[in-house]
């Protein structure tokens, strides 16, 4: 069996994968599973999407169940993510259920699916039966046109990273609505042969702006529930205690975990992505809070095996783990692994059981010490715009000549180590701005202060793009500019997954140009997308470390 995949940066030759298994660690039949389970998802959003015609409003008012399994089903194909494969043939049987619900509900309401518009949905029927010959129907080379394919899967691939940022932020309770609708109207899109290459790249562009309301609604809901991020020193040291890990996205996962291993004697610890959490306030108050623990995902190989402890995966992204240390490792939410345990979602309004970590915690040695110190960050919107008057006067004297914006994902490849030269050839007044696990690349230099202000502000997870787009608009009012691209700031994106196809897309959304991409540009984008890209953007491929500074600081 054999699979086609080039939804990440690492999609082997940058072509795509296509062999029995991905550089992410995937096996074909998951890769394939994974596929059908959109395939499946668009063929019932045909019936939904129907049923809607009639009862828009009882549709709107009723559905926040169905936007959460949306969601859910969206997110637990993203790159290291679920590479379960019992649990992806679950929820395509769940999805062709909830198809069967919504193809009797029009049924009764007297519809024909053939007014749906240019929808087949008789094409995009599965059932038990031929799952698993289905799955090796349904890729993304089955768009013949090359252009087309680009745009479909840069649309599905924005909305995928849109799902991850909508579903942390329902689960706090933020309403989410309107995203999901436009996510099911985006989906439906890539299945109606009359859309051509303009009509596509005008939803693409709409997603951009979806991307942006995600992203702003899991702000606003994780601000809400822990307060604003504050200027932090996190430890990155050990203490002689059992612990555990935890990693990825998820704030709400962090605080129920927290609050059960208080007075057990049990620490814990952030790792990649979840290293912000020390910036939030409601965290501070828990003295078995110690830092963070290691550095970007990928290097979880070698950093779970000496934390010696438990480690929850919340969220993507997940490699392959080692049986040295895999007995150690539970997985929850969307994250999946075989023969990993999994802590299932309890029912609404009940938190999560963590004991059994706890209590394997508990048996365990303490981390071994891999690094010590501290790093500096929680520079989301609200702390940088309340040291504005600062920030503006250190521009307008000259002590900070420009901002560069390196945010996104970080990776295994070697030359991701652009990111790190970049950052020491930068001159000493400039300011990195950054959010996500590439700071990583550099996060940890001592590249100094300009009067008082770190030259590395640290705005979050990859969602807390948002916040360095706010803090961007906020300049440009202060310094009373018509355009974003005015000011003295430069965008060196780094991008690994789906996520942070999202960030792009809000960026291009919100008017920013010249913005550069590495270390490669998508595989999935054609020559003729790339080029519109260029010709309305101005977005570029990273170049050489030396160019690309002198270029930036010229304001190119």
């Amino acid at each position: 069996m054999s699979m086609y995949c080039f939804q990440c940066q690492e999609t082997i030759g940058n072509k795509g994968c296509s062999y029995a298994k991905g550089f992410c660690g995937k096996t074909a039949d998951v890769a394939n599973l994974q596929d059908l389970l959109i395939h499946a998802l668009k063929g019932m959003l045909i019936f939904r999407a129907g049923a809607s015609l009639e009862t828009r409003k009882e549709y709107a008012e009723s559905c926040n169940e169905m936007d959460k399994f949306i969601l859910e089903m969206l997110f637990s194909t993203i790159t290291n993510a679920n590479f379960d494969r019992n649990y992806l043939v679950k929820a395509i049987k769940e999805t062709i259920e909830m198809r069967e619900m919504g193809k009797k509900k029009v049924a009764e309401m007297g519809i024909d699916v053939g007014e749906l518009g240019q929808h087949d949905a008789a094409t995009f029927f599965v059932t038990d039966e031929n799952i698993d010959e289905k799955a090796t129907q349904v890729g993304v080379l089955r768009t013949e046109n090359e252009d087309i394919r680009s745009l479909r899967e840069l649309l599905t691939i924005g909305i995928k990273g849109m799902a991850a940022y909508a579903d942390h932020a329902l689960r706090l309770g933020k309403e989410v609505k309107e995203i999901v609708m436009f996510m099911e109207k985006g989906l439906l899109a890539t299945l109606d042969d009359s859309l051509e290459v303009m009509d596509l790249v005008g939803l693409v562009m709409e997603a951009g702006k979806y991307s942006v309301d995600a992203m702003a609604a899991l702000d606003t809901a994780n601000t809400e529930a822990y307060g604003n991020p504050e200027i932090t020193e996190v430890n990155i040291g050990v203490r002689n205690n059992p612990a555990i890990l935890i990693s990825g996205h998820d704030l709400l996962d962090m605080e129920q975990l927290l609050k059960q291993t208080e007075g057990t004697g049990v620490d814990v610890y952030t790792h990649s992505e979840m290293l912000p959490a020390n910036y939030y306030p409601a965290f501070k108050k828990y003295d078995h809070f110690v830092g963070n623990y290691g550095n970007a995902w990928w290097k979880q190989g070698t950093e779970f095996e000496s934390f010696n402890g438990a480690i929850i995966l919340t969220t993507n992204c997940l490699i392959p783990p080692k049986d040295s240390y895999k007995n150690r490792v539970f997985t929850t939410n969307n994250v999946g692994f075989d023969s990993v345990k999994h802590i299932a979602i309890p029912a609404k309004g009940e938190a999560k059981d963590f004991s059994e970590v706890i209590a394997l915690a508990k048996t365990l040695p303490a981390p071994t010490e891999i690094e010590t110190g501290n790093i500096v960050g929680g520079f989301a919107h609200a702390q940088v715009i309340a040291l504005a008057d600062k920030v503006v006067e250190a521009v307008k004297s000259g002590a900070i000549k420009r901002f560069v914006v390196m945010a996104g994902c970080d990776g295994r490849h070697d030359s991701r180590d652009y990111f790190t030269e970049v950052a020491k050839e930068l001159p000493k007044d400039t300011i990195i701005l950054t959010a996500g696990c590439a700071k990583y690349r550099y996060n940890k230099l001592d590249l100094g202060d300009i009067g008082g202000i770190p030259r590395v502000l640290d705005a979050g997870q990859c969602n807390d793009s948002y916040s360095l787009a706010v803090i961007a608009l906020k300049l440009k009012e202060v310094f009373g500019l018509e355009d974003i691209n005015e000011l003295p700031i430069s965008f060196d994106i780094a991008w690994y997954e789906q996520k942070a196809v999202t960030v792009l897309l809000a960026l291009l959304h919100l008017g920013v140009k010249g913005i550069r991409l590495g270390p490669t540009l998508p595989a999935f984008l054609s020559p003729n997308v790339i080029n519109v890209l260029v010709q309305n953007f101005n977005i570029k491929p990273i170049g050489d470390v030396k160019g690309d500074v002198e270029a930036m600081m010229a304001g190119k």
